[in-house]
This record gives structure tokens, C-alpha cells and sequence, in this order.
């Protein structure tokens, strides 16, 4: 109830009742109260929060498109001294897990990992050359906001881009207004497989000769 004593009523509009109304063949005049209504219902429907969730692929299908049907076996690099160290700081928290599977082939790596945006993990795919990121992809994506960051008109983004000495983004990245927690964990993300690319390579470089 209102303060003014009137009551006050939530009403559902769905997709589905607002195609109806479009839809259906009107044979009464169409009076100026009939044209507020659909207005109305056009105003409610463009004002409902549009549901992102969804799995948009498989980590599978994943790397079976990245390693052309013949993905590497999974390694392990494991979060301990200053590498666990770097980690939680790109992160901004402690990153909940001891070790981060990823998988390598030629120098290239793909790595498959999670941020919280907003409540709830994004499961995003990160491939990684000599050349920076080769390609950012969403796979999973829980909230119901943000769902914008999936698309490739911001993924594409990424792509080249690399780290500098105080491992950030060498180049900005623009945001998606409403998606502002889901933008900020991809980049966290990326600078992360970014750092752990760098670390497996150079772990895995040959010795100098002598």
C-alpha cells in the first residue's frame, strides 16, 4: 500500500504477451489510449533485464578448435612462492587453487579459468602465442548481468595485446556500460594466462649454450 493510500501493483510483461498484442489482427479503430497502451508494454519489455546465462561452449570443443582436433595432454603449473605471489595480486585475491592446469603446444598455450564477476565464476578460454593473445573466449557465463562481454565485439579486443614489466595490459581495454564487474574479471584473466604463459616458456626454454 502507498503512502497516499492507493495501491501499487507489479505486473509481469513477457515477450511472448507483448508479440501477442503486436501480432493480433486489430479491426477497432486505433485510438489514442489504444496506442499509450502498446507504448507502454513496449517501455516494459525494453526495460526487463535480458538473462545471460548460458554455456556457450564446451572447454572440450574449446580446445579441440584450438589444437586443431588434436589437443596436447593437460599440464600444471603449480601457485607456489613468487609465482603464487604475482597470481593473487593480478587477481586481486587469493586464487583458489594450488595449481592451474593449461595446455601447450609450440609455444602456444591455452588456458581455461575463472573470475567471479558480480556473485557468480565466468568460465573464459584464453589462447596465448609469442605475439600476445591470440584469442579470448567466454564459455560459461553464470550471472544474470554482463552477459555482453561474451560477444566478439569486446573479446576482439584482447587480442595482440601483452603484458608490461608491472604486468598489466600494454593497451586499454574499453568497457561495456552495465558490465562493468564481468569486463574487469576478463581482464584479469587475461593478464593472468599472460604471466603463466611467460612462466611455462621460460621454464621450459632450453639452457644458453655455452
Amino acid at each position: 500500500m502507498a503512502g497516499n493510500g492507493t495501491a501499487s501493483t507489479w505486473v509481469l510483461v513477457t515477450s511472448s504477451d507483448i508479440k501477442t498484442c503486436i501480432n493480433m489482427r486489430i479491426t477497432a479503430p486505433m485510438t489514442r489510449p489504444r496506442l499509450m497502451i502498446y507504448a507502454w508494454l513496449l517501455t516494459v519489455l525494453a526495460a526487463t533485464p535480458v538473462h545471460a546465462r548460458g554455456l556457450y561452449q564446451t572447454p572440450e570443443a574449446f580446445l579441440d578448435e584450438v589444437f586443431e582436433g588434436a589437443p596436447p595432454q593437460p599440464q600444471v603449473i603449480w601457485l607456489r612462492g613468487d609465482t603464487r605471489k604475482t597470481t593473487d595480486k593480478i587477481m586481486g585475491h587469493r586464487y583458489p587453487a594450488l595449481r592451474i592446469r593449461y595446455w601447450s603446444k609450440d609455444r602456444r598455450t591455452a588456458w581455461i579459468l575463472e573470475e567471479i564477476g558480480k556473485e557468480r565464476p565466468i568460465t573464459t578460454g584464453v589462447v596465448i602465442n609469442d605475439d600476445g593473445i591470440e584469442l579470448v573466449r567466454v564459455l560459461e557465463f553464470r550471472e544474470s548481468r554482463g552477459g555482453e562481454v561474451r560477444h566478439p565485439f569486446f573479446t576482439d579486443q584482447f587480442t595482440g595485446i601483452t603484458l608490461t614489466d608491472e604486468n598489466k595490459l600494454d593497451r586499454h581495454i574499453d568497457g561495456i556500460s552495465g558490465a562493468t564487474l564481468s569486463v574487469r574479471a576478463l581482464k584479469k584473466l587475461a593478464r593472468l594466462s599472460l604471466y603463466l604463459h611467460d612462466k611455462v616458456n621460460v621454464s621450459n626454454d632450453p639452457p644458453p649454450q655455452k
